[in-house]
């Protein structure tokens, strides 16, 4: 009912910039909150930044001052623009959207993006 499609993504150089952005559609009401996880070799799924409904931004600890999460409405897209790169970043990054379904009955939904490998080598 509800499609993720991400772009963006790829290698980059320690230090550079890239930039992702998620686009949402489908059975969409309501946007509660949209954001950006990731996922390194071996490690569990981490939250990167999230922006809720009312624009207030959450980002973990290490990308703080560095990551830029924002939104767009209809279309509803996420974007993450990531500045000073590192190696640590390297993972592969999806973007999430928490929402409420247009037709009634109203659902609470949980939609994944397929994922966008982010390399940053040294």
């Amino acid at each position: 009912q509800v499609r993720l499609v991400e772009s963006g993504g790829g290698l980059v150089q320690v230090g550079e910039s890239l930039s992702l952005s998620c686009a949402a559609n489908g059975n969409i009401g309501r946007i509660i909150v949209m954001g950006w996880y990731r996922q390194a070799p071996g490690k569990q799924r981490e939250l990167v930044a999230t922006i809720n409904s009312d624009g207030t931004t959450d980002y973990a600890d290490s990308v703080k001052g560095r990551f830029t999460v924002s939104g767009g409405n209809r279309p509803y897209t996420v974007y993450l623009q990531m500045n000073s790169l590192k190696p640590e970043d390297t993972a592969v990054y999806y973007c999430h959207f928490s929402l409420t379904t247009a037709t009634l009955p109203r659902q609470n939904v949980d939609s994944w993006g397929q994922g966008t490998q982010v390399t940053v080598s040294s």
